[in-house]
Parts: C-alpha cells; sequence; structure tokens
C-alpha cells in the first residue's frame, strides 16, 4: 500500500487531514519495520478507550452496580473486541511489517490488530484532543456499548455456572499447543466436562484461547 493512500484512508477514517501525520504512521508500524513503532501509542490508546468507554457505560446504566458495569467493560474493551473494529475499519492493508512479521501472519493477529486499534486512538487523542477521540471511540464501538439489555457474561463464567446448574463438574481446560514466532503467538486450549463434552480452540493469549473454548463449548450445549 502507497504511503498517499494511507494518508488518504486515514483523512477519511477521522475525516479530515491529521495535524501530525507521523503519528498515525506510528501507529500502523510494527516493531519489525521499524525502531519507531505503534506500542508507545498503544499504550497511550488503551487508557484513552477505557476512560471513554467506562465513562460511556456510567451514563448509559446509572442503575447498574460496579460488577455488572466490570463485566460490560471488560468484554467491550477486550483485544479481541478491538482486532475485530480494526479489521472492520480495513486497517489490514495499511499496517507497516517487515518481511519476516507479514511471514508469521502479523496482518492477521488479534495481538497486532488489536494493538494497532489502539494506536490509532492514542494517535488521534494526540492530534487533536480528547473530544475527536471520544467521538471517534463512540462512533466505532456503536452498537457494543449501546442497546444492550444485560451485562453480557464472561465465556468462562457463563460454562461455569452452566456446568453448576445442571450439577456437573467444574470446566477443565488444558494448553495442548503453543506456536507462533515471540511477535504473534498461537495457543490452543481444550475445556473438557466430564460426561457432557469438549471444545477446542486457538488465540494470541492462553486467556483468548481458553475464552474461546467455552464459547465454542457453551455453543455446543445451547
Amino acid at each position: 500500500m502507497s504511503e498517499d493512500a494511507r494518508k488518504e484512508w486515514i483523512a477519511g477514517l477521522i475525516g479530515r487531514q491529521p495535524r501530525k501525520a507521523a503519528l498515525f504512521t506510528q501507529a500502523l508500524t510494527h516493531g519489525s519495520a521499524s525502531p519507531d513503532h505503534y506500542e508507545r501509542l498503544e499504550f497511550l490508546g488503551d487508557r484513552i478507550l477505557g476512560l471513554v468507554i467506562g465513562e460511556w457505560l456510567f451514563e448509559l446504566y446509572p442503575a447498574e452496580p460496579e460488577g455488572k458495569l466490570s463485566a460490560r467493560f471488560n468484554q467491550i474493551v477486550s483485544g479481541e473486541v478491538c482486532a475485530e473494529i480494526a479489521r472492520g475499519i480495513g486497517i489490514q492493508p495499511h499496517m507497516i511489517l517487515g518481511k519476516q512479521a507479514r511471514d508469521d501472519g502479523a496482518t492477521d493477529s488479534a495481538n497486532v490488530l488489536g494493538d494497532m486499534m489502539e494506536a490509532l486512538i492514542g494517535a488521534l487523542y494526540l492530534d487533536g484532543g480528547i473530544e475527536e477521540a471520544r467521538a471517534f471511540i463512540r462512533r466505532l464501538w456503536a452498537g457494543r456499548v449501546d442497546g444492550i439489555d444485560q451485562a453480557p457474561k464472561h465465556p468462562k463464567s457463563a460454562l461455569q455456572e452452566w456446568a453448576a446448574a445442571h450439577k456437573r463438574r467444574t470446566p477443565e481446560y488444558q494448553l495442548i499447543d503453543r506456536s507462533g514466532p515471540p511477535h504473534n503467538p498461537r495457543f490452543t486450549v481444550r475445556v473438557h466436562i466430564h460426561n457432557v463434552g469438549e471444545a477446542s480452540a486457538t488465540g494470541a493469549s492462553k486467556q483468548e484461547a481458553e475464552t474461546a473454548a467455552a464459547r465454542a463449548l457453551m455453543e455446543q450445549l445451547r
């Protein structure tokens, strides 16, 4: 992807020409391509995202206790959701990766995609301030925050509650494979409930794989 095409995409994404274009280029740059990469901006963007989603939930659900708000929050700001949103805005053709990272599949890594999404938020905050960052997040996360009647249960919690309600043993998780390079690891986890069933899933972290496996088994049980 050419630099001009990347700049045009960024302008379309944020609704104007960036004042500090280098920030957005940095947000899309992997460490395999340059020492001036996305990680510092990701650190900042993660905090901005948390602030905006936290205040949004606080406004939308004034009667909910902290526990339910936390359940919503943890689902909404998860790396998996950030990666889904990154794919949805078409970030992948604009990622700046070294050859090894491309060969290792970093373009489709949930870890890298989610981090770059947060880095873009950090870049926009530095380029346009909190109001622009807030509007950007609310636009991209709309539908994931509002319009939900109940706080979502984490798949692992939902599976454990199902087992208890049906007088079954506690779900057991087993790491069955770890592969990939250090910057793009892949973990495969199996979850098993005795005399009920099992499911396996792969993720960019052990926690992500466990969550996906629990979700897969819950789908089987419905």
